[in-house]
């Protein structure tokens, strides 16, 4: 997400990871997959089979809880030397183009150092080490775990869990409701198609709200084309804030859909193939529509409740991209995000009592309902996400001098001086990057402010969700450009948004970053700015770091290299270039030759910039 959190902290917020190096491919489609969750009883409530365990590891003893159910894997946790293995065979489906394996995992530990890993918890596919876990990752609850296993379809292969314990201490690693998810699509574009499809969605939606806002009933349809001369087939829907809940009881249902069979859910929930009736040819369009629930978990998340106010972040359905690498079905991220999506227009009808306040991507307009109720009806055109609120807010607005209206939201507890403190730094924010990259398309602007939540900050468009900080707030709106406006894959690139949108708040504060690449240290050769998400998920630790810090710390030296009026034209033009588009490094490494006569063929190699 836009953990802003990393930025400003570079604390890591989930435990770390070890990973080989293993295949992390393009999620692209085959023509056989049959999607398929290939684990079985990952939830231990029907005893130890098929799983391979030790006696009694496979139990519901007191001493340990349950993720789900009643039931969970227990390794290891005696305090003395002692090892642990729990193992099942699994046979990932032919054709599939992505697989992953999902786990909860609680780490439990006795030891009290904040530095050696004493007792390891390694996770293997085959002869393959996928990742490992210590001591030094223990934590109060469960943590959901996810690891791209794509580079294994067709393969039959044994899936272990191996706990060591050391002499003394004892080190519990827990685990429930395991899965391995593999799909794909069944029509793989021409090679060379690089055409992002289905183009042009156009999403109608109305929910009705309960007396909290916290569960949501309705319907949504979406209308779309095919923009590629390869048929469409089928369409994926990501099912994002399922990664919440527990597959298969999760968060977001969808029910009763028209306009094409449904598959079972894969990618931990996140996904749902639908087969069109008849292939679309190019230009030709579809509409797919469904029976939408929404219950909010608890929680101050992008998406939970904070008491009784509720955070709707990615909880509307959208539609997967289709590229020339094929359908993008990347796994949920807790560390960063998964999204992908293409410039969409919404229009979104949200009943909810009268009591509560719904700040909303798009403009906003509130007519009145049923008794002690409210119909509030937002429209947005050309964005890539939708997200809303509903609580007792309490609101004060304002324009920017350049005619942008914003809104902050807060919650109780938020003084008014720091309401207002937000409002000053939302209006000059959206005016200072509006001035650098383009004038601010989307009408108005909603800030919710909550100093509970965990991850700091994060954007959708025209929505923000923030803490009481004038930079994360600053980062927040910059993402308006660099995600919202100019698009990108934010699993496989994550750099394209948060390193720009980092350096866009260094700018609009006034910060020159000076110095700030000498103090560089990579942890490996394999350590890369534009490394994907399944490498930081990983490599959790270093994300924040790499990403953000250095990230910008490349794009002032790029500054530095080609100087500052060819910069400051060059973040300019490129943004205008790919207005409502999507952004690759391959093409800003274009770019940027284009607008300078200085060789950066050495600059990427220093910065580590690939693509």
């Amino acid at each position: 997400m836009r953990r802003l959190l990393h930025a400003l902290t570079g604390a890591a917020l989930f435990a770390t990871a070890g990973l080989t190096a293993l295949a992390t491919p393009n999620v692209a489609s085959a023509a056989d997959c049959t999607p398929a969750q290939v684990v079985a009883n990952g939830g231990f409530e029907s005893g130890s089979s098929p799983w391979t365990a030790p006696s009694g590891a496979i139990t519901a003893d007191a001493g340990q809880s349950a993720h789900s159910g009643s039931s969970f894997a227990w390794l290891d946790g005696y305090g003395s030397t002692h090892t642990d293995t729990l193992s099942q065979s699994v046979t990932l489906p032919a054709g599939c183009g992505t697989a992953t394996l999902g786990f909860w995992l609680h780490v439990d530990t006795a030891e009290t150092t904040t530095s050696t890993a004493y007792d390891r918890m390694s996770v293997k596919l085959g002869s393959t080490t996928l990742a490992t876990y210590s001591n030094l990752d223990a934590q109060a609850g469960y943590v959901h775990k996810t690891v791209d296993v794509s580079a294994f379809a067709g393969q039959t292969a044994t899936l272990s869990f191996t706990g060591v314990e050391d002499s003394s201490l004892q080190t519990s690693f827990v685990l429930d409701d395991v899965t391995l998810d593999a799909s794909g699509g069944t029509t793989p574009p021409q090679p060379g198609d690089p055409t992002r499809t289905p183009a042009a969605p156009a999403y109608t939606v109305a929910l009705t709200s309960d007396a909290s806002g916290g569960s949501w009933t309705g319907h949504e349809s979406v209308n779309f084309t095919n923009a590629s001369p390869t048929p469409l087939t089928e369409v994926y829907l990501r099912l994002w804030d399922n990664a919440h809940g527990s597959c298969p009881s999760t968060p977001i249902t969808v029910t009763n859909v028209t306009g094409g069979t449904p598959a079972p859910l894969s990618v931990d929930c996140t996904a749902l193939k639908v087969t069109l009736p008849a292939p679309l040819a190019q230009g030709q369009s579809g509409t797919v529509g469904f029976d939408l629930g929404i219950t909010v978990p608890s929680g101050a998340d992008r998406f939970g409740h904070d008491g009784a106010y509720n955070f709707l972040g990615n909880a509307l359905p959208v539609l997967a991209v289709r590229d020339a690498a094929g359908w993008h079905l990347a796994p949920y991220t807790n560390n960063g995000e998964s999204f992908y999506s293409v410039a969409a227009d919404f229009a979104v009808t949200l009943d909810h009592p009268t009591s509560l306040l719904v700040p909303a991507t798009g403009t906003s307009v509130d007519t009145p309902g049923a008794a002690g109720r409210t119909v509030t009806k937002a429209t947005a055109s050309k964005v890539r996400d939708f997200a809303w609120g509903a609580g007792p807010f309490t609101r004060i607005s304002g324009t920017s001098a350049a005619g942008v209206k914003v809104n902050v939201y807060s919650v109780a507890g938020i003084s008014a001086a720091d309401s207002k403190s937000m409002l000053s730094t939302a209006t000059s924010a959206v005016d200072a990057h509006a001035q650098r990259f383009g004038a601010y398309p989307y009408g108005e602007l909603d800030a919710v402010i909550d100093n509970n939540f965990w991850f700091g900050g994060m954007e959708y468009p025209g929505f923000v969700l923030d803490l009481v900080s004038t930079t994360a707030l600053t980062h927040e709106i910059g993402h308006q450009w660099w995600y919202g406006i100019v698009g990108d894959d934010e699993y496989n690139g994550p750099w394209l948004d948060e390193a720009f949108t980092d350096y866009a708040t260094d700018l609009a504060q006034g910060k020159t970053g000076n110095g700030c690449w000498s103090s560089v240290s990579w942890a490996s050769s394999a350590e890369k700015i534009t490394n994907s998400m399944a490498y930081w998920d990983a490599n959790s630790s270093r994300y924040s770091t790499v990403v953000y810090g250095y990230g910008k710390c490349a794009l002032h030296d790029l500054r530095r290299a080609i100087g500052d009026t060819a910069m400051t034209a060059l973040l300019r033009n490129y943004a205008q270039a790919h207005w409502y588009g999507v952004s690759t490094t391959a093409e800003f490494k274009a770019a940027a030759q284009a607008a300078t006569t200085v060789d950066l063929t050495s600059f990427w190699s220093q910065h580590r910039i690939d693509g």
